[in-house]
């Protein structure tokens, strides 16, 4: 250890005395170290260090600018560097807990280019679980409107670390995550690439954030970006033969990846790292990294809880169609009242009314129902632009009926706008479409993306529709309509400056255990990755697992248990869950529904007991004012034991826990609904062994009884 230590002394003080310029900022509790310089060919370059350990070696940043012989690159001289330190509190108005510490110490270094007189500011943040930096571009008569051809931020690994990633793709995050070495992705990439509804890959080395990795020495790292606003998203492109990632950033129709107006800034490149995995879960450095809440009155975003009619949608049970007679339709012109409906239409008035009653009966806050308007017959694949208009349902759902009913059963509907990545049509009909929301009573949208992008050419992921979702958002808060988007740029902390976001998908979740199933250890990677920007709506809670029991054409098998489902709602967090299953199968088991009805979906405070990811992760959540406590467990492929401490509990008060677990015979594709139930008093002194099993877990409601 001490021949280690002294060999990467000697390593950074070589790094610091080659340099033409070097600066060092450490982390507040002087864990992290960062260094930064300009090298021989003034090129900003910096390094990171983790308690003696290299994490990211010298890495060169800047930004190649289209049709510009100079770009961003190199030939820079420091003009002024400013030290200073920030540490506050903020309280979100949702979230893992009711306070967060805001405390970093910060570097801003200006650079002057020698040949053109541009200015560019580096600021750096340096946060004790990680580092920020971003790009920053005063105004000056030099730089004002210029065009990314691509941004050339480099995150050198210090070795061939095993990592779990999804292929780099301008279009979808619905992977499943591979897990190997980093000199490994080309090799595995084509078979780690599988069919979705809008793809494109880029780079056969390419991978996208939040990218985590673990060393051989033991350390989590962990590269994704903060507050992504008016910018296309970033990936990483990997040299194997180096291991430098780079940043490559989605293009638009004519392959440009920004179009830019000094003053402005680019989102923040973080890196995350810690010898503890539990670190990675319990940071909140991408939502430090976003501006604080726009919204001035935040009293009408609520957490959900809700059910609805999709899932029966999504395995082929029922459709979203009102008809089979037609192959085209068109808004306004085509007369439904002519066509036979299909009897397989989701959405009709007897249906939803059922969800309603199970909603209104078990405490659920929300129904959301799909394929409630017209246009569902030719919705997909024919880059049909006015594909809907959002407020004009089929013949057999009554707006104003349900909103009647559901309001006097005390429920809340929930609208959903699939825009089948029509963005210029959504755009045109969003002042109605929210109007129309308010008038019936919806407060909550789920939006969706599937398909190609309209504009053609255009990405899911490049900077114009980027910005049309930050513009849905920000005129859904005119409206005070909170929004869930799917398909929709994975999060990067947003929800903090407009919380009415309040869920994204962007990831592959539970409905593609519909689709031919995803692997039984995926749960235990996603909070380690797409959870690092925000929530998501997974919509757990599937009981039936066994997809050919709705749908005899349909083979597909959830790989899960019923105990790793309850889990869920505490493993994975959000503001927003959804109790997926149909209300049919919740009646099979109603002792373990009972966990779903209870768990909270807001929290004073969040405990990581275990994590391992890839493996396991092991979490206990205090419900917002109240003494009651929750734990979820989910586990990955093998068998284990799980080993805990309640000592997060309140000395001196006694609890009651209920503990809902796998059987001893639990196995994700034998036995899935093997589960049992015991309840048990406890204490802060108390320890719990329990079984996990594969693609399983457990799920703890522990009720203060003093």
């Amino acid at each position: 250890m001490k021949f280690l230590y002294i060999l990467f002394v000697t390593a950074w003080c070589s790094f610091l005395n080659q340099a033409a310029y070097a600066q060092e900022l450490k982390s507040p509790n002087g864990a992290l170290t960062m260094a930064f310089y300009l090298d021989d060919a003034g090129r900003p370059t910096y390094q990171l260090a983790f308690k003696d350990k290299s994490v990211i070696n010298p890495s060169h940043l800047g930004l190649e600018l289209k049709d510009d012989e100079k770009s961003l690159l190199n030939d820079f001289n420091v003009l002024k560097t400013e030290n200073s330190t920030f540490n506050n509190t903020w309280a979100p108005v949702w979230g893992e807990e009711k306070e967060i510490t805001n405390h970093y110490n910060e570097l801003a270094v200006s650079l002057k280019q020698n040949e053109t007189s541009r200015i560019v500011v580096i600021r750096f943040r340096l946060f004790n679980e990680g580092l920020g930096f971003r790009y920053e571009f005063p105004q000056q008569e030099n730089l004002v409107y210029f065009v990314i051809k691509e941004e050339k931020s480099q995150f050198a690994m210090t070795g061939d670390h095993t990592a779990f990633w999804i292929p780099g793709d301008y279009d979808t995050q619905e992977y499943d995550y591979t897990e190997s070495k980093l000199s490994e992705i080309s090799s595995k990439f084509n078979k780690a690439v599988t069919g979705n509804a809008s793809q494109e890959q880029f780079s056969k080395t390419g991978v996208q954030t939040a990218l985590m990795m673990k060393t051989a020495n033991g350390l989590y790292v962990n590269l994704h970006e903060a507050a992504l606003i008016d910018y296309s998203c970033m990936h990483l492109n990997l040299n194997e033969d180096t291991m430098v990632f780079e940043s490559w950033l989605t293009p638009d129709v004519n392959g440009d990846k920004g179009y830019m107006q000094a003053p402005c800034n680019s989102p923040w490149r973080t890196i995350m790292v810690s010898d503890d995995a539990r670190d990675i879960l319990n940071s909140r450095m991408t939502l430090n990294l976003n501006e604080p809440c726009k919204i001035e009155d935040t009293s009408w975003i609520k957490p959900v809880k809700y059910i609805g009619v999709w899932w029966e949608m999504i395995t082929g049970k029922s459709s979203w169609a009102y008809t089979n007679d037609l192959p085209a339709i068109q808004l306004g012109v085509t007369d439904y009242s002519k066509v036979k409906p299909n009897t397989t239409h989701a959405a009709n008035n007897t249906k939803v009314k059922r969800y309603i009653d199970f909603a209104s009966e078990h405490g659920f806050d929300g129904v959301l129902v799909e394929g409630w308007n017209q246009g569902w017959e030719d919705w997909f694949g024919k880059s049909k632009d006015y594909v809907f208009d959002f407020v004009t349902p089929y013949p057999d759902f009554d707006v104003e009926a349900i909103h009647d009913y559901a309001k006097s059963k005390g429920v809340k509907m929930i609208m959903h706008h699939e825009t089948s990545g029509s963005t210029r049509n959504y755009e045109r009909h969003l002042d109605k479409a929210y109007q129309f929301m308010k008038d019936n009573g919806y407060d909550a949208v789920k939006s969706g993306y599937v398909g190609n992008i309209l504009p053609r050419g255009e990405h899911h992921y490049s900077q114009w529709i980027v910005n049309h979702y930050q513009y849905a958002l920000e005129k859904a808060a005119d409206y005070e309509v909170m929004v869930n988007a799917h398909e929709a740029v994975r999060p990067t902390g947003i929800s903090r400056t407009y919380p009415n976001l309040i869920g994204n998908e962007s990831a592959r979740g539970t409905e593609f255990q519909a689709f031919g199933g995803s692997k039984p250890n995926h749960v235990t990677i996603l909070p380690f990755t797409r959870l690092i920007g925000g929530p998501m709506d997974y919509t757990p809670g599937i009981f039936e697992m066994d997809i050919s029991k709705l749908n005899p054409n349909n083979n597909s098998h959830v790989n899960s248990t019923i105990a790793n489902q309850l889990a869920l709602y505490v493993t994975m967090y959000s503001p927003l869950q959804m109790a997926a299953d149909l209300p049919e199968h919740y009646e099979q088991f109603m002792d373990a529904f009972q966990f779903i009805k209870d768990v909270a979906i807001d929290w004073d405070k969040s405990v990581y007991l275990e994590a391992e990811p890839g493996h396991y992760i092991t979490v206990a959540r205090k419900e917002k004012g109240s003494d009651n406590w929750f734990v979820g467990n989910v586990n990955g492929v093998n068998s284990r034991t799980s080993n805990i401490s309640l000592d997060f509990l309140e000395k001196g008060k006694k609890y009651m826990a209920t503990i809902y677990s796998d059987a001893e015979s639990a196995h994700y594709k034998t036995n899935p609904q093997a589960y049992s139930i015991i309840t048990k008093k406890v204490t802060s002194k108390s320890k719990l062994s329990l079984l996990s099993a594969p693609g399983g877990g457990y799920a703890i409601s522990i009720e203060a009884l003093n």
